[in-house]
């Protein structure tokens, strides 16, 4: 295993990393997965409190999607959907296109949430100049939202620290307040009142750019990044109320929140609206393959069929035979084990234990739906005070995300936004799995405020 370590820091580029942190630790390498449990190279086990990154639905070790891999590779290991077809992309579109609310039957497969988002940028952009509004090509995000690492999808996010070091992104996009309730004093306690506000901050946007400009708006049901933000009651309803009225598309960006992670197969359906566009990935075959779609509605591929036409846009790897496989596997799993109805039957318990963790003084809000939440640190519970940069250094990276792991959880402590813990486990999981993260989070987080 030594070789293993000295080729890691020798070689691999991790993600979102500072290598530098390596230079004389070890770096973490787990080998195994099993249900909702990993396990690094000395045989140490872990709850996976983060479902692997969003991912990791239906848990680990499921050999039925190996299975499922390794008769489609025997079969057709790959062909592109380049004027061709398979039949496992053929399948799944359907599929997909039978969950996906009212007239969203148009899938276009990716290999990742970032191509998605990507997709549906430039559909919009083009679909726009096809119906003879050329000038429709902003979008409105959200202050703090992520939305992916590809420079159109990285210049919709609203994370600046993320954004700074490739400057000039692509133009055209503008950022609007989210949905964090537990930011907004001004009020009170009238959750409805703050919906509508935040809703209408949109329209207030589009108008100031123009209606004629703008060709789209990316929310997530559930915002990542900030830590787990869901939408006041009436929210999604005006948004919808304010793209009909300037013909601005509502794309649902669901490349956590779809497949399960609400209780769903999309967040869209957990809170009633009705997208133009959802773009989805992760959970799709839950990690066991790369893979990712953009479900279009059926106004927006209209122009498309007939004549000469074309959306010149696509990915090598979309559609990929061993992905789609691996994805009907997924959903049957899905089906079979009904982990929908269990993530409904259980959200309230899940909730319900992270609570407890409120009776720390470090912990101000524990947010979210499903299986999909965020705690939110603070350094005085009773003004809501939130840690500067040195603090959130020391707090974050200096101690909580080692000493989580160390204790056996693994899980994000993330500060895009205000210091959080952010917990989106496998959705096999249940009560005896939510004690397990409770029990480490208090001792860690009570050892974290004698820390500070």
């Amino acid at each position: 295993m030594s070789n293993l370590q000295s080729a890691a820091r020798d070689h691999l580029w991790m993600h979102f990393t500072r290598l530098g942190a390596y230079e004389k630790a070890d770096v973490p390498i787990i080998v195994k997965g099993e249900g909702p449990y990993v396990f690094d190279s000395n045989g140490k086990r872990y709850l996976d409190g983060l479902a692997g990154l969003f991912v990791v639905q239906v848990g680990h070790g499921r050999t039925e999607l190996a299975e499922a891999a390794a008769k489609q590779a025997a079969e057709l290991a790959f062909f592109p959907i380049w004027s061709y077809a398979h039949p496992r992309a053929i399948e799944l579109a359907e599929r997909i296109a039978n969950y996906a609310p009212g007239d969203l039957n148009r899938v276009f497969f990716t290999a990742s949430g970032s191509e998605a988002v990507e997709s549906a940028w430039k559909l919009a952009k083009q679909f726009f100049k096809l119906t003879g509004k050329p000038d429709k090509h902003k979008v409105i995000s959200r202050q703090v939202a992520y939305h992916g690492t590809t420079h159109g999808a990285l210049s919709i996010t609203g994370i600046p620290g993320l954004k700074e070091p490739y400057e000039p992104l692509v133009p055209s996009t503008v950022h609007v307040a989210n949905t964090n309730f537990y930011r907004a004093p001004e009020h009170g306690d009238d959750l409805e009142a703050f919906g509508r506000w935040s809703a209408d901050q949109i329209d207030i946007a589009i108008q100031a750019e123009g209606p004629d400009t703008v060709c789209a708006v990316f929310l997530e049901p559930v915002q990542n990044a900030g830590g787990c933000f869901p939408p006041p009651p009436g929210y999604f309803a005006r948004v919808r109320e304010i793209c009909d009225k300037h013909d601005v598309l509502l794309v649902s960006d669901e490349v956590i929140c779809a497949f399960g992670r609400l209780g769903e197969m999309f967040g869209a359906s957990r809170y009633n609206y009705q997208p133009d566009i959802i773009t989805c990935a992760k959970g799709l075959t839950s990690g066991y393959s790369p893979m990712g779609a953009m479900i279009a509605s059926e106004r927006l591929v209209q122009p498309f069929l007939t004549g000469n036409t074309t959306y010149a846009h696509g990915y090598t790897f979309g559609g990929h035979p061993v992905s789609a496989a691996v994805a009907l596997a997924n959903l049957d799993i899905f089906e079979r084990e009904g982990l929908n109805e269990h993530v409904r039957k259980n959200e309230g318990a899940f909730r319900e234990t992270l609570e407890k963790l409120l009776d720390l003084d470090i912990v101000g809000d524990v947010r979210g739906d499903g299986y999909f939440y965020g705690i939110e640190l603070v350094k005085d519970k009773a003004t809501k005070e939130t840690f500067d940069e040195d603090e959130s250094e020391l707090l974050l990276r200096g101690f909580l995300s080692k000493a989580l792991y160390q204790a056996g959880l693994y899980c994000r402590a993330d500060d895009r936004g205000d210091p959080v813990i952010q917990l989106s486990p496998p959705l096999t999981c249940g009560q005896e799995h939510f004690d397990e993260m409770e029990h480490i989070l208090r001792d860690v987080l009570s050892r974290a405020q004698e820390l500070l």
